[in-house]
């Protein structure tokens, strides 16, 4: 009798690990600390958690953030990851930052929109992008949304990197050094309201970086994958609203991610959507239906969700 039920305990705890060992963990790609990125793919991650069932989990995962996510996601560091709509663009099609080869891989959801904030101590001399020219100014991570961003303005302001002394550091500790005033300017291409804004807004009176006339209309009309955003002079404090040049965001996996995955965590998301919003102030911000509109095809799994 005892070697029957050591022999039954074996069985059933052989069983308990096989069906432990069936449990996925996926790792969402995000960006540096103190963005909105990062949230929201925590977000999104409890959510799964919580209702795509016990053989799905999901971690959020610091990274360079929306230029090095489809990389990422090429080289299977991560199974899903947030980025820029004109960057999955240019993923998919192996043009831009990813030069060295198209990335196989396809839309998941749209997200929030995320803004270039351009931010400065109130009491800065630099008004407008111009006037960056020669200043100690932090540009986010090497591989974030925001050095893409930069090398896309500074050319139409007849500027380059080699113009500015940048600081490549991560959203918290760059919006930490112009507190500090170790950088005369932060940028960071994040949803607003962006955690280490709100940090700086803390201690310190900032004012945004502005447009000189007509530039942010000659921006629009060489890339339509941005648009104009005006951020209201109370999300941080400032005396005047901020307008600035923004981009929706989407989640991205490698077309090889099984159809059935994806719809769990659409469906974990989608389905929660009021339980996201009060957990995550950009989630506000999602409307569902722009995930039919997206500037890349939609993954099998996300279609079946999103057209039913």
């Amino acid at each position: 009798m005892f070697n029957l039920i050591k022999s039954t305990s074996l069985v059933i705890g052989l069983f308990a690990s096989a069906t432990l060992a069936q449990a996925e963990e996926l790792r969402i790609g995000t960006a540096s600390l103190g963005g909105a990125f990062y949230p929201m793919g925590q977000s999104i991650s409890n959510l799964v958690n919580k209702y795509a069932g016990d053989d799905i989990s999901m971690v959020p995962v610091v990274t360079g953030g929306s230029v090095q996510n489809p990389r990422l996601v090429d080289s299977g560091e991560v199974e899903i990851a947030i980025t820029n709509n004109n960057l999955a663009v240019l993923a998919v099609n192996g043009k831009g930052p990813y030069k060295s080869g198209a990335i196989d891989m396809s839309a998941v959801a749209a997200l929030h929109p995320s803004v270039l904030h351009m931010i400065v101590l109130d009491g800065s001399d630099i008004k407008t992008i111009e006037d960056i020219k020669g200043k100690r100014v932090a540009v986010g991570p090497a591989g974030g949304g925001t050095l893409g961003f930069l090398n896309f303005l500074l050319p139409l302001h007849d500027m380059s990197m080699d113009d500015i002394t940048p600081s490549f550091l991560s959203y918290s500790d760059g919006f930490s050094q112009l507190s500090d005033g170790n950088v005369d300017a932060a940028f960071a291409l994040s949803g607003y309201p962006a955690g280490a804004v709100m940090q700086a807004a803390a201690g310190n009176k900032l004012r945004f970086i502005s447009f000189s006339d007509g530039m942010l209309d000659t921006a629009l009309e060489k890339n339509g994958a941005f648009k104009a955003v005006e951020i209201p002079a109370d999300v941080y404090g400032t005396a005047e609203p901020g307008t600035v040049i923004g981009v929706n965001n989407m989640l991205i996996a490698p077309n090889s991610l099984p159809a059935d995955t994806v719809e769990k965590i659409v469906a974990s998301v989608f389905d929660n959507l009021e339980e996201f919003q009060a957990e995550n102030a950009n989630a506000k911000q999602i409307d569902p239906a722009n995930s039919l509109n997206l500037a890349i095809p939609l993954h099998e799994g996300a279609a079946r969700y999103f057209n039913k």
